[in-house]
């Protein structure tokens, strides 16, 4: 697992430092859909976060964003969002990062988030807990629900499908009812670290993105939060009096 740690952590830095570069330049490449974002800067974070991977591990499957499934080890299988907040990338909002995680048997055993403009690491292994920058982390937090801040996350196929958009926004509105303040920053991977270190209270997320969530949920559930899901609607919170509204408010 230190092995493992070592160059996931590795693979987000080269990404990072590569967006980082790219984000301080005048104009950003992208192509842009009705609802989504490709930016040329995906691809290139990508390339070198796999170049991390591949030359450590030549012999595990990864799954990448944008050059989707390349087999490998069936044991392994490496899941990378090279550019996790493309959106705000592209429109100059320094808020976006890598996220990396390691599958063993289809279990999430290693997840990294990486912040490379705030120069944020988030680790979560298997059993043995999280830590931010080297330091554990821990999620729990003291400010109640009505004082605190939900990060909500919504997924591509959710913002898609007409019905359950109209969900996601009933799902909105009770959260609205519930907290200070729903916080939909459009790079959920960086909600996830946030929640990691206690910096908001919950995380709420409808029909996530999988490239993101293995290694969000990963650190939720090893920074010590309370956690539930129903279907494809997941909440992690920072003590079990938060998850106990939220659950009552949305499940």
């Amino acid at each position: 697992m230190d092995e493992f740690e070592t160059v996931a952590v590795e693979a987000c830095e080269a990404a990072g430092d590569y967006l980082v570069a790219e984000f301080e330049r005048a104009e950003t490449t992208a192509e842009y859909g009705p609802r989504d974002v490709k930016a040329e800067a995906d691809r290139g974070a990508e390339d070198r976060a796999l170049d991390v991977i591949a030359g450590a591990f030549p012999d595990h499957a990864v799954y990448a964003e944008e050059r989707g499934e390349r087999p490998g080890d069936a044991a392994y299988r490496w899941v990378l969002d090279p550019l996790d907040g493309t959106n705000n990338f592209c429109s100059g909002i320094p808020y976006f990062g890598t996220a990396v995680a390691l599958l063993h048997e289809g279990d999430p055993v290693l997840g990294v988030v990486h912040d490379p403009l705030h120069d944020d690491t988030y680790v979560a292994r298997r059993g043995e807990g999280a830590t931010h920058d080297g330091t554990p982390a821990s999620a729990r937090s003291d400010v109640e629900l009505d004082r605190g801040t939900v990060a909500f996350v919504v997924g591509l196929d959710a913002i898609e499908d007409d019905d359950l958009r109209a969900r996601s926004e009933e799902l909105e509105h009770s959260l609205a009812g519930q907290c200070k303040r729903v916080w939909e920053s459009w790079a959920p991977a960086l909600d996830w670290g946030l929640l990691a270190r206690g910096d908001v209270e919950a995380v709420v997320a409808f029909h996530p993105d999988a490239i993101e969530q293995h290694a969000g949920w990963l650190l939720a559930e090893e920074s010590d939060a309370s956690t539930a899901s129903q279907g494809e609607l997941y909440v992690a919170a920072g003590d079990d009096a938060t998850l106990a509204g939220l659950r009552d408010a949305l499940f």
